[in-house]
């Protein structure tokens, strides 16, 4: 049965997609079955694998409405273990579609439960927003992994998606966990990078992965590029910390 993991935190620049992408890139590195799922209508997780969004004809959106399955939706990348549910711009429209519609934030989950027997890992790049899309993949998961990133106001905002997570397990997800809150562009040579590190780690203590994902030239520029950070530049410190971070998500919760 495979594991259904968002990526979520509604303050914007925090590493959200970054982070979608390239742990789904490690994980099917491993040989992990993966799925990434583009639930934000930027589409920048789609962009993020070369894909010309004009191009598309079928996306999650397809799926999300029911029109087509998700199998019909997906499609493969470069990474042999690893497919992709792209989205578009549309996506804002089944926002709008599903305010009006039954289980209305469970829509979501109905469609990635027929995928679980595919894969080992399932993640998804929610919007930096919590409105209905956010909680319809929050529904839909099993855990939620929360990039913070290492700067002034890294706390700003957590305390409302952890809010967020607490009624969802009250009202439509009730077994959602927290995978674990992610440091995101580190600098170590910034004594404010080691200030909120520390802080953040003495608050929320063993929920804090180890792994902690530097500031870094060439895993900026994968995106421009087309490709995962592993795929542009393997030997580079992002690509080796989003490997690390594949290997703990699997220690913590298993690949089956």
């Amino acid at each position: 049965m495979g594991r259904i993991i968002s990526i979520a935190n509604q303050k914007g620049g925090v590493g959200k997609t970054t982070t979608a992408v390239n742990l789904s890139a490690s994980l099917a590195a491993a040989e992990m079955k993966t799925l990434l799922v583009d639930f934000d209508p930027q589409g920048n997780a789609t962009s993020g694998f070369g894909i010309d969004k004009n191009s598309l004809e079928l996306t999650i959106y397809n799926a999300l409405i029911g029109e087509v399955d998700l199998k019909e939706a997906a499609q493969g990348t470069e990474i042999e273990y690893l497919d992709i549910a792209p989205a578009t711009i549309d996506l804002i429209g089944a926002e709008i579609e599903l305010m009006e519609g039954q289980l209305r934030e469970q829509r979501l989950r109905r469609v990635l439960d027929k995928a679980r027997e595919d894969y080992h890992y399932i993640i998804i790049d929610s919007p930096p927003s919590l409105g209905l899309l956010t909680i319809n993949a929050l529904s839909a998961s099993d855990s939620v992994l929360v990039p913070l990133q290492c700067e002034y106001f890294a706390m700003e905002g957590l305390g409302q998606l952890l809010t967020t997570i607490k009624r969802i397990r009250g009202g439509w997800n009730p077994g959602l966990q927290i995978e674990g809150i992610l440091l995101t562009m580190f600098d170590a040579r910034n004594n404010l990078s080691h200030q909120v590190s520390e802080e953040i780690r003495a608050h929320f203590t063993d929920q804090v992965f180890d792994t902690v994902i530097p500031r870094n030239v060439r895993l900026g520029e994968a995106p421009r590029h087309g490709k995962p950070v592993i795929i542009y530049d393997i030997k580079c410190k992002g690509a080796r910390s989003y490997l690390e971070l594949a290997r703990e998500v699997m220690e913590n919760r298993g690949g089956d």
